[in-house]
């Protein structure tokens, strides 16, 4: 299986910084770090009725389910991109507006049961993507959103995306998990 140690800053954008910081120091195995968090969205979410997933905390902010929605295609994106770094290909990969992939998304519109269903899919896939790799692979990198990115870099990239809005859903959504 590859290593995957803790991305060097210069293997990702600034703005990913914070994200990173987000991921506890103590953390040496970031798939099995990915596997945990994954459990603790799935039963948050299992927690929650529709009515309940579909609160927002002011009129302009996205529902519970279009956090999650948004959690789910960025999951998928950097998914997407370590793919494509690891398999070589030089072409640069755009970046996303979230407000628009959230407004078109149709989270808020969907049950609950099916977004938690598919965050595990999901997550479970991204996982079985990493550990495909091998370290010459896991070694290589492309330019997502115009910034230079390893694919080691992305599963830490995730994780901190991940725990920076099941943050925000405490925070501000009175989610408690």
């Amino acid at each position: 299986m590859p290593e995957y140690r803790r991305p060097t800053s210069a293997e990702y954008a600034p703005y990913y910084g914070t994200y990173l910081a987000k991921v506890p120091g103590d953390v040496d195995d970031i798939l099995q770090h990915l596997k945990k968090q994954g459990l603790v969205v799935l039963n948050l979410l299992r927690g929650l009725d529709d009515a309940a997933a579909a609160y927002r905390y002011a009129p302009d902010k996205w529902s519970i389910k279009e956090v999650i929605g948004h959690m789910i295609d960025t999951e998928r994106l950097f998914g997407f991109r370590a793919l494509w770094f690891a398999r070589r290909d030089a072409q640069e990969q755009p970046g996303m507006d979230p407000d628009i992939w959230a407004a078109a998304s149709n989270a808020h519109q969907r049950p609950l049961a099916t977004l938690w269903r598919e965050q595990h899919v999901v997550r479970t896939d991204q996982v079985y993507l990493f550990q495909s790799f091998d370290d010459a692979a896991v070694d290589r990198a492309g330019i997502g959103s115009g910034h230079r990115m390893s694919v080691r870099a992305i599963p830490w990239i995730i994780a901190g995306h991940e725990r920076h809005h099941m943050d925000v859903l405490r925070d501000r959504y009175g989610l408690d998990f």
